[in-house]
């Protein structure tokens, strides 16, 4: 049966404090999406946002966006009052200024949080408190903001080492600030399942996203550093990208640390189990972006500066998704880009879907053109475009499109 729904990030939703959050206008949103006869809701991570504000690099795969909190909803349940959140009606309207609301928001999500852990701790926050990704981000979310936001590895070396009784004593002295970094994941966790059971019973299903890499400089590296390819002082010794094409004469060089896939196969890929496990926890579904890196990945010597010398290694791929269970896993293929027979059949051998984008499949004659819509298979999901392309409208009618309008004409 065919489905249909959009692709939105909460950051885009209409807010008078300066982004879009988990609030009324979320709610109003999938109530119209419903109406409409829309059956899936697709978001961009949810996770913090990191270098550049982008939520591909975020600082936690598993924790949530503090940004996307609903200061209203906080009112509601007594932690804050309106007074105190008025300044932000100051923001622009029309984009996200970061900086000036990360400014304004960080401390009154302290401070509500502080006011919450000041009224006792109840029964289902205690619950809360066992997560198990929880305390490691708390930690180092606040063993970040102990050292006015600096890279873990610039920190004091048995932290970046990770000596234990350099842990124990930091986790001792940032004792307040781990908590409030709990109890700020508490308030986004409690507003998101808010939004996913009003999204359940209107017959809405909710999509992630989930990039296939880590930042470096983020609490899942800096806790669990033998799964990544890094040096005695934690830095990468190999990074992630893509080799050079037709668009790119240096390739890209994204800089994430790789993985050490001979590690994560020792104990049965456990944490890859534990991420995919998190993330399904908040959605229905989830895409996984650069899908062709489980199958190959291009492996750039961390001192290059360019994505120029680098060379292609295998992954695991099927003896990850096999690890992860018998039954067919909600995942979509992000299949975009030069594609090899391999991913194709990674992705069919597990059931996968793969992306097909309409913006892209008029570039070409329509007889070879995989992303023309007459050309779609059963086992793609179908996009007008992605985060990364203009709208459908801005493409169709602007100055920069690449399609050629006579071309769509004769097709």
């Amino acid at each position: 049966m065919r489905t249909a729904g959009v692709l939105a990030h909460i950051t885009s939703l209409a807010s008078p404090h300066g982004i879009g959050t988990l609030g009324e206008p979320a709610f109003r949103f999938a109530e119209h999406l419903a109406g409409a006869g829309q059956r899936w809701w697709q978001m961009l991570p949810v996770g913090p946002t990191g270098y550049r504000d982008s939520p591909y690099q975020s600082p936690s795969t598993f924790a949530g966006n503090p940004l996307l909190i609903d200061l209203d909803g906080l009112v509601g349940d007594g932690w804050m009052n309106p007074a105190e959140i008025a300044d932000l009606t100051d923001l622009p309207s029309e984009r996200v200024d970061y900086g000036a609301l990360i400014a304004l928001k960080t401390p009154l999500l302290n401070r509500a949080a502080r006011r919450f852990l000041e009224s006792g701790a109840n029964s289902e926050y205690e619950g809360f408190l066992k997560t198990d990704w929880l305390f490691e981000y708390a930690f180092f979310a606040a063993l970040k903001q102990h050292y006015g936001g600096r890279p873990w590895v610039e920190w004091d070396e048995a932290l970046v080492l990770r000596r234990p009784e350099a842990l124990s004593a930091a986790a001792v002295q940032l004792r307040e600030s781990i908590e409030v970094e709990a109890t700020i994941q508490y308030f986004f966790r409690k507003q998101w399942d808010s939004l996913h059971v009003h999204c359940a019973d209107l017959g809405l299903g909710l999509i992630g996203d989930l990039p296939i890499f880590v930042a470096h400089d983020s609490a899942d590296v800096w806790a669990a550093p033998e799964l990544f390819h890094l040096d005695s002082t934690g830095h990468p010794t190999v990074v992630a990208g893509v080799p050079p094409d037709y668009f790119t004469a240096t390739g890209q060089r994204w800089g994430n640390p790789l993985y050490r896939w001979q590690v994560h196969a020792q104990d049965n890929f456990a944490w890859w189990s534990r991420r995919l496990a998190a993330t399904l926890s908040l959605f229905d579904m989830v895409r996984i972006d650069h899908f062709r890196g489980f199958t190959a990945y291009w492996e750039i010597p961390a001192a290059e500066l360019t994505a120029l010398n680098g060379r292609w290694v295998e992954a695991p791929g099927a003896e990850l998704f096999s690890s992860l269970g018998p039954t067919r896993l909600p995942i979509i293929a992000e299949d975009l880009g030069i594609i090899t027979d391999e991913v194709t059949n990674l992705r069919r051998q597990f059931g996968f879907p793969g992306m097909r984008v309409a913006q892209f499949g008029f570039d070409e004659e329509l007889n070879t053109a995989i992303h023309h819509p007459a050309n779609y298979t059963t086992d793609v999901v179908a996009y007008t475009g992605t985060h990364d392309n203009d709208t459908t409208v801005g493409w169709f009618w602007g100055d920069n499109y690449r399609h050629d309008r006579r071309r769509l004409n004769r097709n």
